[in-house]
């Protein structure tokens, strides 16, 4: 498991929800098993573009064995997988962890937690831009990290704004070492670099989440996973000034158990502005719990845990993003449990603020999943696509395709 999750903490809120552990009619397919040659431990979010193809990354592997960038496309014969660039470990970054982002002109822009310079052992990671030219993608690094106020081995995937501004977290590193968030803004050919926060690891929280931060009407929100007025983690919100700075907000401090602790996965914006999140710990018996944050008129911010892992078999420990589908449901899934491979679960509204949860697909293992560190990602067609970093034909990790 990626080393910027290993924690044991805890964290407010009540909930119930009832568990329902039976699968429901759904369906489950391993589109693509990864070897090591073409990657190997997809710890990755998954994006797709208008014509459906997949991107991701893969940590290991590749050419120089430092993890790739690859594409799924699929064919008449099924789904053909390219690696897009491989890694060596070097200037150009390793270990690419949580996929790419696409911009408006097809670019991909990620993050790689070791390589590049600075004073960190195998180097302190870098943010990097991938472009196509004709059937040629060139990767250019767009920053390497130094260790110092920058910020160090950055885990997240990065956020794109409509002007092509990039944004991301860095977990380690910053003036008080425990990360910041950070923006490069395209200017005249090259990118500059800048500290838009750094996490002091008091109120405001510390160790950013390896999940993309959202942006809503100007406004960045993401989570950090430890640190707060508890030290159970926060949920943020940035908003950018007249002067060029940024103003930060802690919007909930989680309390640790029988509330959540250790946001890790991306946030959800639902309707009438609420936000939706797991955590990898607490709830009512410390496995992780599903979350719902909502703004009250008074602009405070109201928390409560909507559904606590129960004792395993409906899955714990989630580390992922949620979706949701047209009827309000929220999918999501479990690193563990289940099987013991974990889950893809699915929370279902019933009325009063309450949900209750299913598990409509246990990993089993080779030659399905296994270990989902990373939630799904919903195409324009209304497919389902998520990766995990076992399982497969090889148990070197695969891409699932799941239809509710």
């Amino acid at each position: 498991m990626n080393a910027l999750i290993r924690i044991r903490n805890a964290a407010p809120v009540f909930v119930i929800a009832l568990s329902l552990v039976t699968a429901a009619a759904t369906t489950t397919d391993v589109i693509f098993s990864f070897e090591e040659d073409e990657g190997e431990y997809a710890d990755t979010d998954l994006e797709t573009d208008m014509a459906g193809n997949i991107y991701g990354t893969t940590v290991l592997g590749g050419e120089f064995g430092g993890g790739t960038v690859f594409e799924l496309s699929q064919t008449p014969n099924g789904w053909e997988h390219t690696v897009l660039y491989s890694f060596t470990g070097g200037a150009d970054g390793g270990e690419p962890y949580k996929g790419v982002t696409i911009d408006r002109r097809g670019n991909l822009y990620g993050t790689a937690v070791t390589g590049g310079s600075g004073g960190c052992e195998g180097g302190c990671g870098v943010v990097y831009k991938l472009t196509k030219s004709g059937v040629t993608w060139n990767q250019a690094v767009i920053h390497a990290f130094t260790g110092g106020d920058d910020g160090s081995g950055p885990g997240a995937r990065v956020s794109i704004d409509r002007s092509g501004n990039v944004y991301g977290m860095a977990p380690t590193g910053g003036t008080y070492g425990v990360g910041t968030i950070y923006k490069l803004h395209p200017h005249a050919g090259s990118w500059e670099f800048q500290v838009i926060h750094t996490f002091t690891g008091g109120d405001d929280g510390a160790t950013g989440s390896a999940g993309r931060m959202l942006l809503h009407h100007g406004r960045l929100y993401g989570a950090a996973t430890a640190g707060g007025m508890y030290g159970s983690g926060v949920v943020f919100e940035l908003t950018p000034t007249p002067v060029g700075e940024w103003d930060f907000r802690a919007l909930y401090s989680f309390h640790g158990q029988p509330d959540g602790s250790f946001p890790y996965g991306a946030l959800l914006r639902g309707p009438s502005g609420k936000i939706y999140g797991t955590t990898y710990y607490g709830g009512e018996n410390g496995i992780g719990s599903v979350y719902q944050l909502s703004p009250s008129p008074i602009g405070e911010w109201d928390g409560r845990v909507i559904y606590s892992f129960q004792t395993g078999s409906d899955g714990n420990s989630p580390i992922s993003n949620l979706v949701r589908d047209i009827a309000g449901n929220l999918y999501g899934t479990t690193s563990e449990g289940g099987l013991g491979r974990g889950t893809i679960f699915k929370l279902t509204p019933i009325g009063g603020g309450q949900w209750t949860e299913s598990v409509v697909h246990p990993f089993q293992g080779p030659p399905d999943g296994g270990f989902s560190y990373n939630g799904m990602v919903v195409d324009r067609f209304g497919n389902f696509y998520g990766a995990t970093v076992h399982g497969g034909e090889d148990d070197d990790g695969c891409v699932y395709k799941f239809t509710p």
